[in-house]
């Protein structure tokens, strides 16, 4: 093998990636421009996605390079245009990972706000949705490709208080597996990442010195938290073709975490909600 093609290993195809603009989707987009592909990121930003884009563009090598378009997942024209942006490369499409996401405001569900509910699924479910919408004829058309549906280990493993978050990502996990199986036949393959406790400015809020952060710890037997980089090396190993014979899978970052039990964030929720919310139930 030719020293060109082992430096470049992803020159000449193209990826979008939303949630581009900082943390895990960040990491994503440095990765793949590493390895010589042209990527798209969106996020509502714009400040935020350039920022972010001369980050990406310093560690580009072998013809990598980067876009951004300013767009909002939940809302299905942005996402098409942004996924137009993506194809203005190279005419295709590789690949795709929807990693715009976020959560709400901690609290049990009796106390759970119907509106603020509903955002927190657009945002994690319909926002993936759309994303597998619009990227997966451009991916058939360019002969398959490879979808990544960031998860969360919250999807998986009870984290009480988390509201709409937790069964956000459980269905960002049941959608790959369904599209796996639906668009199998057209060699596009689609998995789920799920992410553990990873240094990304959502965990920001988590005081060091709190029982929330401690119980991370203590409940990940590698005994640390994660970096967006370790999220990336996975994501990257999925849409390449090392990953050519898996789909319909999700897969843990996460230190270990998953093998024991969630945080325990009853002190943030009480000191949001009061404890005669989280006990009244019981009156």
């Amino acid at each position: 093998m030719s020293e060109s093609s082992t430096a470049a290993p992803l020159s000449g195809r193209a990826y979008f990636v939303s949630g581009g603009g900082s943390g895990i989707g960040l990491a994503c987009a440095a990765r793949l421009v590493a390895d010589g592909a042209a990527v798209a990121i969106c996020g509502r930003g714009e400040g935020r996605l350039e920022s972010a884009a001369r980050r990406i563009a310093a560690a580009a090598r072998g013809g990598g390079s980067v876009r951004t378009v300013v767009a909002d997942v939940t809302v299905e024209a942005d996402v098409q245009r942004a996924v137009a942006v993506a194809l203005e490369a190279t005419g295709r499409l590789d690949g795709c990972i929807a990693n715009a996401g976020g959560g709400g405001v901690p609290g049990p569900y009796h106390a759970q706000d119907p509106a603020e509910f509903l955002r927190v699924l657009h945002l994690n479910l319909l926002g993936t949705m759309l994303c597998v919408k619009h990227a997966v004829r451009p991916m058939i058309a360019a002969g398959g490709g490879s979808f990544i549906g960031m998860s969360s280990i919250t999807g998986v493993l009870s984290h009480p208080y988390f509201g709409a978050y937790p069964v956000a990502k459980a269905g960002v996990e049941a959608m790959m597996r369904n599209a796996a199986d639906e668009y199998g036949r057209f060699k596009v393959r689609f998995n789920a990442i799920r992410p553990g406790f990873i240094e990304t400015e959502m965990m920001e809020s988590i005081p060091r010195d709190s029982a929330a952060y401690r119980s991370y710890l203590d409940n990940t037997p590698l005994g640390d938290v994660g970096q967006p980089e370790d999220v990336a090396n996975l994501a990257r190993f999925l849409l390449g073709d090392e990953a050519r014979w898996i789909t319909g899978q999700c897969i843990g970052v996460d230190g270990g975490h998953s093998l024991r039990r969630g945080p325990d964030f009853s002190a943030v929720a009480e000191m949001i909600h009061g404890r005669e919310v989280l006990e009244g139930v019981m009156s």
